[in-house]
This record gives C-alpha cells, sequence and structure tokens, in this order.
C-alpha cells in the first residue's frame, strides 16, 4: 500500500486575506464616501461652518486624525476577520430618521450628528461587531467633527461673569454688576461671546481625549484626564477673564484692552494645557506593550472573506441610507410657492394705536414673510408690539434660530442686561414668556416674547422644532410667529410687566384673529 500524500499548509493563504481584507476596505470606503454623497447638504454645511468659525476649525483635522488612528491598528484589525451584520440596518433606519426629523425642523446640527453617527453603523453592517468594537475610539472621534457647543454660550458666560466678578470682590475692588456687564472705579466691562471660553472648552475637550486614548490604556485613567480637560478649560477661561481686568485695571486702562486682550488669553491657555498634559504624563501608560499584541504576527483565521456578502450587505445598507435624502428632498418638492401676506393688528378694549415709536429698539429677527412693529397707548400705559409672520419656513426664513435675538451681542445703543423665564395668567391660562431687560444709555425696556407654532404658544426651542418637524412631516401647516411686547421702566420692572399684563390680556384676540388671517384661515 502507498502512503497517503502529505497535507502542505497553504503558503498563499495569508496574502490572499490580505488582499481580500483590502477589498473589504476599499468597499467600507466608497459606502462612507457614498454615505457623504448622499448627504451633501449636510457634509456641505458642516464644512461650510469649519471655514467660516475659529471655533470650530480643528473639524478639518477630525477624519484625517480618525483615519490615522484606524491605520494604527491595522494589525490589530487584520487578525479579524470581518463578518457582516444585518442587525446593525435597523440602527440605520432610526439614525436616518432623526436625520428627516431634524431636517424637517431645521436643526442643522442634529442632521450633522445623525450623519456622523451612521459612519460607525454603516462600519458595523459591513465589516461586523468585533471590527466596530476594536476601531470605537477612531469612529467615535469623527463626532469631534460635528460643530457642536454654542447653546452652552449663555451658561459659560454667566459662569465667567460670576467668577470674575467674584475674584474682584476677594481682592477687595469694588463691583456693580447688571448681567454680564459690571463696572469697577477704572472701568466698564462685559463678558460677550468670545469672552464665554467655549473655544477653550472645545479644544481642550478635545485634544484631552485623543491624548487619553493614545497615553493611557486604563478606562479609569482616560475617564478622569476627559473630565479634567472639560473642567480645567472652564476654570482657566474664569481666570483668563479675571487677570486680563486686573492687568487693564492696575495699568490704569491701558493694556489688555486690543490685540493683547486675545494674546493674553490664548497664551495663558497654551500654558495651562501644557501643564495639564505635563501632569498626566506621569501616569503614562503608552510605553508598556500588551502580551497581545506582542504575540500573535499573523492573522489567527485564514478561511477568505465572504466578499459576495460584504458586497450586498454594503449595496443594501447604502440603499437603505438613501431613502431618507430621497424622501427630504421629495418633500421640499411640494413646499407651497410664497404668496403675499397682510398683517394687521387693529386697536382693541381702550388700546389705540400711536404712530410715534416707543424707542429706537428693534428685534433683530429676519426671513419673515411679514412683520408689524406698532406702539399701543391706553391712557398713561404704553406697550410696543412686534409680530414676525412665518407662513412656510425653510432655510434663511425660519423662525426659532439662533440669528434670531432681541438684541445682537456688541449692539451699539442696546444691552441684554438680564433674561429670565416667566409664567403670565391670561383668561385662567397659563402663558410661558422670556422676560429680558434691557438699557440703553438713557432708557431701559422691559421686554416680554413667545412663540406661537401653528396655535400652540410656548418658549421652548426644542418643542417648536418638534412641532415644526412634526407638521411637515404629516404634511400640515407649519407657519409660525414671534410675539415680542416691550414697555419702558425706572427701577420697578412689575408696574411695567402689570402693563403688559393687562396689554395681553386686551389684545390678545385680536392678536390670534390676525395671526389666523395672514395664514388663509377664517
Amino acid at each position: 500500500m502507498s502512503k497517503p500524500a502529505a497535507i502542505h499548509p497553504d503558503s498563499t493563504a495569508p496574502e490572499r486575506q490580505a488582499n481580500d481584507w483590502a477589498i473589504a476596505t476599499l468597499l467600507t470606503i466608497a459606502a462612507v464616501a457614498a454615505l457623504l454623497l448622499l448627504f451633501y447638504q449636510t457634509t456641505l454645511s458642516t464644512v461650510a461652518i469649519w471655514n467660516r468659525s475659529e471655533t470650530f476649525a480643528h473639524g478639518f483635522l477630525i477624519f484625517p486624525i480618525s483615519a490615522f488612528l484606524i491605520w494604527g491598528r491595522r494589525k490589530e484589525i487584520a487578525l479579524l476577520a470581518p463578518q457582516p451584520d444585518l442587525r446593525g440596518l435597523p440602527v440605520l433606519l432610526l439614525f436616518g430618521f432623526g436625520w428627516l426629523l431634524a431636517y424637517l425642523a431645521r436643526v442643522l446640527v442634529v442632521q450633522q450628528y445623525a450623519l456622523v453617527a451612521m459612519i460607525p453603523v454603516l462600519v458595523w453592517i459591513i465589516l461586523g461587531l468585533r471590527v466596530t468594537r476594536a476601531l470605537t475610539f477612531p469612529l467615535g472621534f469623527l463626532f469631534f467633527a460635528v460643530p457642536m457647543g454654542e447653546f452652552l454660550i449663555p451658561y459659560m458666560m454667566d459662569f465667567t461673569a460670576d467668577f470674575t466678578v467674584a475674584a474682584l470682590q476677594l481682592t477687595g475692588i469694588p463691583v456693580y454688576r447688571e448681567g454680564t456687564f459690571f463696572t469697577i472705579p477704572s472701568g466698564q466691562w462685559s463678558v460677550v461671546e468670545g469672552c464665554s471660553g467655549l473655544r477653550y472648552l472645545i479644544a481642550s475637550l478635545t485634544l484631552g481625549c485623543l491624548y487619553a486614548y493614545l497615553t493611557y490604556r486604563s478606562t479609569r485613567r482616560r475617564i478622569i484626564f476627559t473630565i479634567l480637560s472639560v473642567i480645567v478649560p472652564v476654570i482657566a477661561n474664569g481666570l483668563r477673564a479675571y487677570m486680563i481686568v486686573m492687568i487693564a485695571h492696575l495699568s490704569d486702562m491701558k493694556l489688555a484692552l486690543g490685540v493683547d486682550h486675545y494674546i493674553y488669553g490664548w497664551v495663558f491657555f497654551g500654558l495651562v494645557m501644557l501643564l495639564l498634559f505635563w501632569i498626566g504624563a506621569f501616569w503614562r501608560e503608552d510605553l508598556q506593550q500588551t502580551k497581545d499584541s506582542e504575540s500573535a504576527a499573523t492573522p489567527t483565521n485564514l478561511a477568505p472573506l465572504p466578499l459576495r456578502r460584504i458586497a450586498l450587505t454594503t449595496l443594501a445598507a447604502v440603499s437603505i441610507a438613501a431613502m431618507w435624502p430621497g424622501y427630504a428632498a421629495y418633500l421640499k418638492n411640494h413646499v407651497p410657492p410664497p404668496v403675499p401676506i397682510k398683517l394687521e393688528v387693529p386697536a382693541a378694549n381702550g388700546w389705540l394705536a400711536d404712530p410715534l415709536p416707543l424707542s429706537d429698539w428693534q428685534p433683530n429677527y429676519s426671513g419673515s414673510d411679514a412683520s408689524v412693529m406698532q406702539t399701543y397707548r391706553k391712557g398713561s400705559k404704553v406697550v410696543s408690539l412686534y409680530i414676525g409672520y412665518y407662513l412656510h419656513q425653510h432655510e434663511g426664513a425660519q423662525l426659532v434660530t439662533s440669528t434670531n435675538v432681541i438684541v445682537r451681542q456688541k449692539h451699539p445703543v442696546w444691552s441684554n442686561v438680564g433674561e429670565t423665564s416667566r409664567v403670565v395668567t391670561i383668561d385662567s391660562q397659563l402663558l410661558p414668556i422670556v422676560q429680558t431687560k434691557l438699557r440703553s444709555a438713557t432708557r431701559r425696556l422691559l421686554v416680554w416674547n413667545w412663540n406661537r407654532i401653528g396655535d400652540i404658544p410656548t418658549v421652548n426651542a426644542h418643542f417648536a422644532k418638534l412641532l415644526e418637524a412634526k407638521a411637515r412631516l404629516l404634511g400640515q401647516r407649519d407657519d409660525a410667529a414671534a410675539i415680542i411686547l416691550s414697555a419702558p421702566y425706572d427701577g420697578d420692572i412689575e408696574s411695567a410687566a402689570v402693563v403688559m399684563q393687562e396689554f395681553i390680556g386686551d389684545m390678545l384676540p385680536t392678536i390670534e384673529t390676525s395671526l389666523k388671517q395672514a395664514a388663509g384661515g377664517p
């Protein structure tokens, strides 16, 4: 009997698997590229913000850094066999629907987050959960590409003002504060958007997360350093603001007022970050080699990759993602054409229209289909009414947006010196409003405002956006209006509040009738 033939290992298996991995990688890259092209409006809007805003200019670096981190783990990933996972398809559908709702509500940041969230899901669907888990941080790092954080500006401005005023008082310098404006014996100061510290916070958090990932292996150490990268810049910004005020105060208002104001701030922030990274380096773990990374030099599974299945899964995932921008385009093509709108609010219940304006202040609202600003008098009582009406909202002409404000930052005449929420009772019904105090060199105004989405009054921007998205999704009317009242006051704001509450009680039915007529209703 002859001996059986010897079985020799396939020496071409590693090379074959490397080629298969290259094809799977190209399919994944093609799917991500197709995703960004399908949602090109969201992609371009993100790049446009990177280009025009210094706060978010780091976004240009996020995708290259993520690609570099993935490349650094290529040997570890090569040990895994990709297995397409259809369980990710419902998640892709969910994020796509979230993008559609954000598109209908005109919430750009949510559209951008939904788009970025679809990228890790694509990787999960095409290459499998094990590969996605191995790339958790590089894929998660992509979320720093989304220009998000402007909603924190008012809170950070208040904290910076609180910190600076408290530090000045501890130093023994008398301070008179009104909102984010404060006065010391040597001059007047205000905390504006550029002083909020948002740039410091975003830069610190982005660098801190990257540093923690590259420097530590322990999840606990990574979390602690990330938390510090959030806390430290907020405190540092308060110290920066205090130091700038003190430099100007001690130099008789000759230093820290011009370009050096920003130079001192960034130099101080750079030193703080260097100190944070230097301290963090004492517990570094990046030089430690794990046994797993030293062991296997060749893939443990040399079986051919399921390329046909990967290709079909890629096609299915991209097709599902394409549904949402396609449906958005369909809805966009069915928006009614603009029509002329007439908006008038006749006087009623003893209030008479006055041709003279109450003041030279006007709210900074734009894009409305119709607007009216009218002063009304009833005896010695005077109230100014502004209504901005939006019949069919679209990009550049929408009610709830960050550009529509009671008074813009650095207004040459008027300043916002305090803003709170308030609820007033009108005919046994509760009406939520936002109360704002304005001041100029010669007078003060108390301002009340709320929005009306369809027939529903609200001051909650998130709720307003949900109402708008619901109306557009169901094909209902999506008209909205800003209603803004103002009245003069001296020291007692409640006297002005009583006048405006009376005005609302007398004039609200007329206002609502005027808005229904503008919408084409009875």
